[in-house]
């Protein structure tokens, strides 16, 4: 007898659906998010448990890693490819449960990659960087905006970085203007330090990594774009074919056609959004320093637009990258963009 475990994870409960090979309900119950706990519950049927399958939330990282730990056959389902049948009246944490486990028992489970334990907390510390650099900026523009209503100064964003909190005072005049453009000013050199931090531990992190030295040979790539897309990507041999890696980069067009005709668009945010920023930087980039690749933007815009342009030139760059990482050889140009 063969069991299923089906576990829909909460931010703060969690719960626990078993069916056996017969698609027999024979167990459930909702427990706090406590490990100890549900590796309990579940101890009667560890023998026989032929994998169990846990919804890729935000949360799931240490149930994952736990039930890993105890020996589990551990999947990760993937919320936005799984879609029960849309004419049922009622469904809930339960039937989210059951459902998960006999998608499993049936061998149709659509599974998230379960990115390797220990080359996590690096990935999480560039996101967290990319966040700090997202929330400089927003206090770059602040201060861009707070000199161009009272002043119509213009400041460019590294004019407005090597300002220090006592330059507002030299700025403005009004005691609350002083005091915004200071707490601003402040929070930009504090952020920045925090970002210089970051960067020097994931770059010691990834210079002993043979792809993080091929990737910087891509145009536009340079240490941290090259450490984003290195730790983004995982393991290449997920990614059966270089067109499913350029999908999971937001590189390609969410249609739906039928009959030649367009039946709407597909989910655009399918995919992983870090590489897709991380690509599209890439992009802007290598327009600016590489005249190759300014010369198939241009001829790519003059037909559609810009913005289609830069994406055509991260769609190359996202197939390069695939390449250079799964055969280990610096970039091509002339394959790359046949110049």
């Amino acid at each position: 007898m063969n069991y299923y475990i089906g576990i829909d994870l909460h931010s703060t409960n969690t719960y626990v659906g078993v069916i056996d090979q017969d698609n027999r309900k024979v167990f459930s119950k909702k427990f706090p998010n406590q490990l100890d706990t549900i590796i309990q519950a579940l101890e009667p049927f560890r023998s026989a448990v032929a994998g169990v399958v846990v919804e890729s939330t935000y949360n799931w990282y240490w149930l994952v890693d736990g039930l890993k730990e105890k020996g589990y056959r551990v999947h990760l389902a993937n919320p936005s490819a799984i879609k029960q049948y849309e004419g049922l009246k009622h469904a809930d944490d339960v039937t989210d449960a059951f459902h998960l486990a006999n998608v499993l028992r049936l061998g149709i489970l659509p599974e998230g990659y379960i990115y390797p334990q220990a080359e996590r907390p690096v990935r999480d510390l560039l996101r967290k960087r990319l966040h700090l650099v997202q929330q400089r900026t927003a206090q770059i523009l602040s201060v861009q905006n707070l000199l161009t209503r009272n002043l119509a100064l213009r400041m460019t964003a590294a004019e407005v970085k090597k300002l220090n909190v006592w330059d507002a005072g030299q700025l403005f005049t009004e005691r609350h203007l002083i005091l915004s453009a200071a707490a601003s000013i402040g929070t930009i050199g504090f952020l920045g330090a925090r970002i210089k931090e970051l960067e020097k531990a994931v770059r010691t992190a990834g210079n002993l990594k043979r792809d993080y030295h091929l990737l910087q040979t891509v145009p536009g790539i340079g240490v941290i774009l090259a450490l984003t897309i290195m730790y983004e990507t995982g393991e290449i041999s997920r990614f059966a074919r270089v067109g499913n890696y350029v999908s999971y980069c937001r590189c390609v067009k969410s249609t739906r056609l039928s009959n030649g005709k367009s039946k709407g668009a597909g989910n655009r945010k399918n995919g992983n959004r870090h590489l897709s920023w991380a690509f599209v930087e890439a992009a802007n980039i290598a327009v600016w320093n590489y005249g190759y690749v300014k010369s198939y933007y241009q001829r790519k815009a003059a037909r559609t637009n810009t913005v289609v342009a830069i994406k055509a030139v991260a769609h190359k760059l996202a197939r390069a990258c695939y390449h250079i990482i799964s055969q280990q050889q610096a970039f091509d140009p002339k394959r790359a963009f046949a110049y």
